[in-house]
């Protein structure tokens, strides 16, 4: 029952009969100025990615049990299982290490599934051991490293060894949360750091708040004192919306009401860093604003790691609120769910596949969500084996793994061209888009669209541009990395999984949920105020980083319903496209609502003034929503009961 993927083929060039090229210079620094060498004796902290035992076997067994109509469907393997079938050998690691050892490397963690085997030298080292030049280049603004020729290793470990993670520094994941301060100058708190490898985190940036006025409702407050230039009448943008609104619009207080809260499910949140209030703040934040359901001190845990690096170049205090929504958008949708907080020592990719192959490999949690990614396609060759080989064990195992499927559209303002995020497009992974979602007075569903904010600024009592300019919006798309999994067949129109002509390819997402910051999230955190002060504040925030963990929480309710893990989740998803327990979010080209939207110059206060906005709903640019699936929204938004019953229910 192996899914037709186009997994990435490590296929092995021969750079001279003892030495195998496995990855080429990334393809980037063809066009990233060069600034000079890395330092010889430079740090560098690697990974030895290594292949799977059969693998072509691990994903058939992998897609089998996630299959509904499958007879192994739900036959979920443990991870020791899974190692004592698949996992590199004893033998495999031993080979690898002692050849590292040989170089002059010191050897790091190796995990017990022993996808990786991390390690430590210098520049020198590691492009004599590599047999490739380490430059520094930079790109997008930021001064990085990585190899300027291929990257190869003796023939003997070939096959064992399929990528060498590190040696690109650009590499590093984004957060994928949008609002706060969007166009005036703010100064974070200076940072108080110790020499690498561990860094001292920063405090929290500086406090951001919600202009008014706002609606405590879709639509409570009318906004006809400004130019009227969409179809339907605008209103000021919602304050940002609580729990129970949530939860109404979605139809899971239905199922609170028949005690289906999550309980005895786990759902796993891996992040960089580690916010020093989570608990406190999220504990706070309930019992503000959800008072019935308090966060309880034995639902949350932590996973941290003795030390955190590279504090500066990846913006630590930034991941707080990302940390800070995830959490509080989970414990929303399934507020009796116990919740792990998974934070990886950096943002750089080796580090965050680190943190989420601990909850794999230690079976930690049924869910884990993920809200960060990659500007586009293609990633690395080490981070895409290792990444994909860690989804592989998930879906045996049965753990659901949920990614944020972006927040810059289609990509094409970023990157040049039309891309999807990775890791979101990998095909083991359920990718979560954005809506902007309208809730009523009564905590009712009103409408949905997909989620692409046009924004104009009102200047002399007018909207310029007159037409919104694209802003930010849901990530969407056809992968150029793996070809059309079985699942998505007879559901993708060609149209999307041929876009490129080159045959049927993978399409993102596969499913929505809320993520336009403007019909956003309230959220409770620390944050560092003008007078430097520490303390507890409120504000709206968006992004799929908020569509992906509250998916997560409605998959831990469906999980309690369905007595125990629902595991990978697509093949059943796919198989109840069009069916009531999704709501399809169909809107076309069309823009036809739009909020206005309050905000404070200086984001805290109104000392400096106010500035006024028409942002605009479902401007998606080349990914639009249509009929059925779409490249925004998927097959459409979870529909409470019908979706929780529908997963849970047989094959």
């Amino acid at each position: 029952m192996a899914l037709a993927l186009a997994t990435p083929t490590f296929a092995f060039a021969t750079d001279s009969p003892s030495r195998t090229r496995i990855e080429n210079a990334p393809a980037w620094t063809a066009r990233a100025p060069r600034v000079g060498a890395v330092p010889a004796s430079q740090e560098q902290q690697l990974t030895a990615v290594l292949g799977l035992r059969d693998a072509a076997g691990a994903e058939a067994l992998a897609a089998a049990v996630s299959d509904p109509t499958s007879g192994q469907y739900g036959h979920y393997v443990t991870a020791a299982a899974w190692r004592s079938r698949f996992a590199p050998t004893v033998a495999d690691v031993a080979q690898v290490t002692s050849w590292l050892k040989s170089q002059g490397f010191l050897i790091g963690a190796i995990p017990s599934n022993h996808r990786y085997i991390s390690f430590s030298g210098t520049s020198a080292e590691a492009e004599k051991a590599f047999a490739t030049d380490l430059q520094v280049f930079k790109k997008d603004g930021q001064v990085v490293s990585a190899p300027a020729s291929s990257v190869s290793i003796p023939t003997v470990l070939a096959g064992t060894v399929v990528g060498i993670g590190g040696l690109d520094t650009s590499n590093r994941k984004k957060p994928s949360h949008v609002g706060g301060p969007e166009s005036a100058k703010r100064v974070a708190p200076a940072t108080t750091t110790l020499a690498r490898p561990s860094e001292v985190l920063p405090p929290p940036d500086l406090v951001f708040r919600n202009g008014t006025p706002c609606s405590a409702f879709y639509g409570q407050k009318a906004a006809n004192t400004f130019p009227q230039v969409l179809a339907d009448p605008l209103t000021y943008a919602p304050c940002g919306y609580k729990p129970p609104q949530l939860r109404g619009a979605y139809g899971i207080d239905n199922s609170l009401k028949a005690g289906y809260d999550g309980r005895g499910a786990s759902v796993a949140v891996v992040d960089a860093y580690a916010s020093a209030t989570i608990l406190s703040d999220a504990q706070t934040y309930a019992r503000r604003n959800d008072p019935q359901h308090p966060l309880r001190s034995y639902q949350f845990s932590q996973s941290l790691p003795a030390t955190f690096t590279d504090t500066v170049d990846c913006g630590a205090s930034g991941w707080y609120s990302e940390e800070t929504l995830d959490v509080e958008a989970v414990h929303a949708m399934a507020p009796a769910a116990n919740i792990l907080y998974v934070g990886a020592s950096s943002c750089l990719d080796n580090d965050l596949n680190a943190a989420v192959n601990t909850v794999v490999d230690n079976s930690l949690a049924q869910v884990i969500t993920n809200s960060y990614g990659d500007y586009g396609e293609p990633a690395s060759v080490s981070d895409v084996a290792e990444q994909h080989q860690t989804f592989i064990q998930a879906a045996a195992q049965g753990i659901s793994v949920l990614f944020s499927s972006g927040d810059n559209g289609d990509e094409i303002a970023n990157t040049g061209s039309r891309q999807v995020d990775w890791s979101a497009s990998d095909p083991f992974v359920t990718a979560v888009g954005g809506t902007a979602l309208a809730v009523g007075r009564d905590n009712n569903y009103l409408f949905e669209q997909g989620w692409g904010t046009g924004k104009s600024k009102l200047v002399g009592g007018l909207w310029d541009p007159a037409t919104p300019a694209y802003l930010y919006g849901g990530g969407g798309g056809t992968s150029q990395l793996f070809k059309q999994p079985n699942y998505q067949k007879k559901v993708v129109p060609s149209s999307i999984s041929n876009y490129f002509g080159q045959g049927a390819y993978r399409a993102v997402p596969d499913v929505g949920m809320v993520g336009d910051p403007n019909t956003g999230f309230l959220i409770g955190q620390s944050q560092s105020f003008p007078d430097g002060s520490i303390h507890y504040s409120e504000y709206r925030i968006g992004g799929t980083s908020l569509s992906s963990p509250l998916f997560a929480g409605v998959v831990a309710v469906a999980d309690q319903v369905n007595g125990g893990s629902l595991g990978f989740l697509n093949p059943k998803i796919y198989k109840l496209a069009g069916s009531n327990a999704f709501r399809d979010v169909n809107h076309g080209r069309a823009v036809t609502d739009g909020v206005v939207r309050v905000d404070f110059v200086n984001g805290y206060d109104a000392t400096d003034g106010l500035t006024t906005s028409l942002r605009t709903l479902n401007q998606t640019g080349s990914i639009f929503t249509r009929v059925g699936y779409d490249d925004v929204t998927g097959v459409g938004s979870p529909n409470g009961v019908s979706f929780l019953l529908a997963m849970a229910g047989g094959r």
